[in-house]
């Protein structure tokens, strides 16, 4: 009776803490802060503020970064660039500190990576100086711009040296290189801001012109062949003419400068999970693999099986993260002044950095989920086995047993894909340099939706002689 009953009690409590971990589980990142984003996307900036504030998961410590780097977000939205720095500053020094703790790791180990703090995608690290970037700038703080496009580089490197001899991978940001280069431009630098611009140059060039969904950009090559003449470097001027079938005309320059508009489109993309069914096997000299219909095999350097056989392992269900691509409210947009149109041309495709990034990680992604299936399932089968022995204490073994049935359910209703990403992120950042006359400009941006509907963004300039910067964000 008192048997029965441990055990009922066992299977009972195994299923209740089961069903909490899916009730509660179940529901990705953006869902459980989806209000957020919809005040974001429509412009209510104060109330998506106090959505964030008040949401108990993105205030977790292991949201910590997300939490600051939306905090930044919003603060630039509302041109409080001051603010933002503040909480960009303090995600920035999270990224760089970001060393995986023993507890950390464990968590990941046992129960899933959403549990663990959030490293940041890399491309989001860039994005972060961009947007520091840009505020230093709406400051008047030129040099502290000039510091920011340095560390741009130290990022660059450190990308480099992490995918050495792995040309096909996310070893360079193009932008950031172009961004540094107008940094350069706009302090005057131009002998940097000449190689910040052949660099992103080179970088495309490695790519046969094109790098995760962006295409050499024009005006990037107007600027090199501009530093070029600025500096006198007649060879490479007349080498960079011939390679891309351009002129450049010093005539064309402008008295009042230059504006560089950066036009923020749509909303990264969303990241869930999906389900991908393997098998563990083993092979012929009896090492385990993770195997799917796919034919993808993955080896398992752990000995799972606790000395017991694996006849009675069945398929597993893994989740696994995904990107859903949203569609950007603009699909083009032209830029008119004094009598003149100017297109807009894509510098950053976020979409495709982060579906093609994801992509090539795939097989660490997939060799740490089923990694941490083995540890789970070691466990389960080390019960499994205990329960099943010959020793004289029934009612022990039968507590086993239940023990062994709650870990199952355990396993099966913890195991979750890390859908957490900087989602206020821009899908799409295209740019264009416009000259200003001396004094006061007005800039009208017409963009166009893909209904055909159109709309109209207006910006008022003063020309001083120098290159100046603008952006603005189409969320919805």
């Amino acid at each position: 009776m008192v048997l029965n009953r441990t055990i009922s009690i066992l299977q009972r409590t195994s299923v209740l803490f089961a069903l909490m971990f899916f009730v509660f589980g179940c529901a990705s990142y953006h869902d459980r802060i989806t209000d957020y984003y919809k005040k974001v996307g429509a412009g209510d900036y104060v109330e998506a503020e106090k959505s964030l504030d008040k949401n108990a998961l993105v205030k977790k410590d292991r949201n910590k970064l997300l939490y600051l780097m939306e905090k930044g977000r919003l603060a630039h939205l509302q041109g409080e660039y001051a603010k933002s720095n503040n909480y960009l500053n303090e995600a920035d020094l999270l990224v760089e500190d970001a060393v995986k703790s023993v507890g950390d790791v464990a968590v990941g180990l046992f129960l899933n990576s959403m549990s663990q703090s959030y490293k940041s995608e890399e491309f989001e690290i860039f994005m972060l100086h961009y947007y520091k970037a840009l505020n230093y700038l709406f400051l008047g703080e030129t040099q502290e711009a000039v510091v920011e496009a340095r560390r741009i580089s130290l990022q660059n490197y450190a990308q480099g040296d992490k995918y050495k001899d792995k040309t096909t991978r996310y070893s360079k940001d193009a932008f950031s290189l172009i961004l540094q280069g107008l940094i350069y431009e706009h302090a005057k630098n131009y002998n940097d801001a000449f190689i910040a611009y052949r660099n992103a140059v080179e970088v495309f060039k490695s790519a046969q012109g094109s790098y995760y969904g962006v295409s050499t950009p024009r005006a990037l090559k107007m600027d090199l062949l501009r530093m070029a003449y600025n500096l006198g470097f007649t060879g490479e001027l007349n080498a960079y003419q011939k390679e891309f079938n351009l002129k450049y005309n010093p005539k064309e320059e402008s008295e009042g400068g230059d504006l560089v508009i950066f036009w923020e489109n749509g909303m990264a993309p969303i990241k869930t999970e999906e389900n991908i069914v393997f098998t563990l096997v083993k092979g012929e000299k009896g090492g385990l693999f993770f195997t799917n219909a796919l034919g993808i095999m993955i080896p398992v350097s752990l000995n799972i099986s606790g000395g017991t056989t694996l006849n009675d392992v069945h398929s597993l269900n893994i989740a696994y993260p995904k990107y859903i691509v949203q569609q950007p409210p603009y699909f083009k947009a032209l830029a008119k002044s004094n009598d003149y149109n100017y297109s807009f041309e894509l510098v950053e495709d976020i979409d495709a950095l982060a579906v093609m990034t994801l992509k090539e990680r795939a097989g660490k992604e997939l060799g740490d989920i089923l990694t941490r299936m083995a540890v789970k399932k070691a466990a389960e089968y080390a019960l499994k086995a205990a329960a099943k022995s010959n020793g004289k204490d029934g009612e022990a073994n039968a507590v086993l047993e239940g023990i062994g049935f709650g870990v199952q359910l355990f396993n099966m209703f913890s195991e979750k894909a890390d859908t957490r990403n900087w989602q206020t992120l821009p899908a799409k950042v295209n740019y264009t340099r416009i000259p200003l006359k001396k004094g006061e400009n007005v800039i009208n941006v017409e963009m166009e939706r893909p209904t055909g509907q159109r709309s109209t963004y207006s910006i008022t300039v003063y020309g001083t002689g120098g290159v100046q910067f603008h952006n603005f964000a189409t969320m919805r």
